[in-house]
């Protein structure tokens, strides 16, 4: 390890500009898991516009989500070697690159490159703003500059289809992109000003094979999941890439259990309630990006209305999440916050429940209803969630933890896309009578039986963390009785 010579805190004019380096933080945390989810509610356009089957127009959201998850725990071991802030600034620059680069693109392919140079900015930053946070906030504070960046994330990406909607319609699918731009532009000259120098950096070395190992698992993992959509999990070509998938998983595991320097630091998971608030945050992604591929088109195709006010009716997520998240945090530091999350994850399950229940003729008040519901309870367990997390692993591994805290999050988006839209299109085919990839044409019943099921899968899934949850309140609750 390399020598400290001073600390983030012990310097008056950092900790005197610690909220304003928040706020640059914070705005490509927003900006770089918004661009995972606001693609969605243009999809419908993007279908019509390059007349494309939805399948292949998914992989403009879904290639973004899977290039973070292929370099962003590269990309935190890197922020330790070479420096936090070092990173996290290319990374913004190559980020407003992209954006300029995808609103430009004329064709699938050219979209497609677009986002994965957009995606490799993205997770430069993601990977390393818990790290920076970790560094300059003092203990004190360090817990409530987290949750708000949790927050964020959160806010990022569930506000994606109702922020999309309303660029979509008023200025044109472009824009969801270029709106990135000025924004990313102001933050970065902010960032100048107020990001100081790498204090911290790590001697050590790249871990070529597991970062190689890792990125190829990942590729061929959803690549295998969400092709065998469109050909059919029984493919020979299908099975090849989810079998070696699962072949370089385990070298990755391998290769890092022997690494002096691994890419993937092991021992986070033996903390059990580390390990349990990371599979809760895990499914409850894969719950809400089951919604948010979905809604769309429901909102869209099956109660009519245009992408603006599709993307007003969406905004009732983000909106009861605003507004919840915050209180839940302030109250978590009161009444701790195993139980706020597990009300959360039921206030979940409820909405999920009521959503399977929707059809064409349904009341737009009663969607907008669910919708909330969905916003409230996701607002209850993701600020307490995130803590729990973060407080789970000594300061030494904070960095490690916040990498391992993004990938879940983005493989559980990429998951509950490929969980929802390979239900949908099952269902719909089977219902149909012949492989279906897309909505068909005045038969409404066909994807409403797709998307009952899906939200009833995605109930399930919030049943599930919800029983893990209780399961660790129960815990906790009585190590603490027998300590007293």
């Amino acid at each position: 390890m390399s020598a400290i010579s001073a600390t983030y805190q012990e310097d008056a004019a950092v900790q005197k500009k610690r909220w304003i380096i928040l706020i640059v933080l914070n705005l490509f945390t927003f900006m770089s898991t918004l661009d995972g989810s606001i693609v969605n509610i243009a999809l419908p356009v993007l279908v019509k516009q390059l007349n494309l089957p939805v399948a292949q127009v998914e992989w403009v959201t879904t290639g973004y989500l899977m290039a973070i998850c292929s370099v962003i725990l590269f990309f935190g071991k890197l922020g330790d070697m070479v420096g936090k802030i070092r990173v996290f600034r290319i990374g913004t620059v190559i980020f407003i690159l992209g954006s300029l680069l995808c609103g430009w693109s004329t064709s699938l392919p050219f979209l497609i490159a677009s986002r994965v140079v957009q995606a490799i900015g993205a997770s430069m930053t993601m990977a390393n703003s818990q790290g920076i946070v970790t560094d300059i906030f003092p203990a004190t504070e360090r817990g409530k500059a987290l949750g708000l960046i949790g927050t964020f994330v959160s806010l990022g990406s569930i506000a994606g289809p109702s922020l999309g909607g309303i660029i979509v319609s008023t200025l044109g699918w472009e824009y969801i992109f270029w709106v990135n731009v000025p924004i990313g532009l102001i933050a970065f000259a902010l960032g100048m000003k107020v990001l100081p120098k790498d204090l911290v950096r790590v001697k050590s070395r790249i871990d070529l094979p597991g970062s190689l190992l890792f990125a190829f698992f990942i590729i061929t993992l959803f690549a295998g999941l969400l092709l065998g959509q469109q050909l059919g999990y029984g493919d020979s070509k299908i099975v090849a890439a989810l079998i070696a998938a699962a072949a370089s998983f385990i070298a990755f595991i391998v290769v890092e259990l022997r690494s002096q320097a691994p890419l993937l630091q092991l021992s986070l998971f033996k903390n059990s309630l580390f390990s349990l608030s990371i599979l809760c945050a895990f499914l409850v992604f894969v719950a809400n990006f089951c919604f948010n591929i979905i809604s769309p088109f429901y909102a869209q195709n099956m109660l009519g209305l245009s992408p603006f006010y599709a993307g007003f009716l969406l905004m009732l997520f983000p909106i009861s999440m605003v507004v919840i998240a915050p209180l839940s945090g302030a109250l978590s530091d009161k009444i701790g916050s195993e139980f706020l999350t597990f009300a959360g994850l039921i206030v979940m399950v409820i909405a999920q429940f009521g959503l399977a229940r929707l059809h064409d003729g349904s009341s737009v008040i009663l969607v907008g209803l669910w919708i909330a519901m969905l916003g409230i309870g996701s607002g209850l367990f993701q600020s307490p969630n995130n803590s729990l997390i973060m407080s789970k692993v000594p300061r030494t591994q904070l960095g490690s933890a916040g990498s391992v805290n993004s990938l879940v999050r983005n493989v559980g988006m990429v998951v509950g896309i490929t969980i929802a839209t390979s239900i949908l299109f099952n269902v719909m085919s089977s219902k149909a009578g012949h492989r279906v990839t897309g909505l068909v044409p005045g038969r409404p019943d066909i994807f409403l039986s797709g998307m009952h099921v899906v939200f009833m899968t995605s109930s399930v899934i919030c049943l599930v963390s919800a029983l893990l949850t209780g399961w660790r309140l129960i815990t906790i609750r009585k190590s603490k009785r027998a300590e007293a």
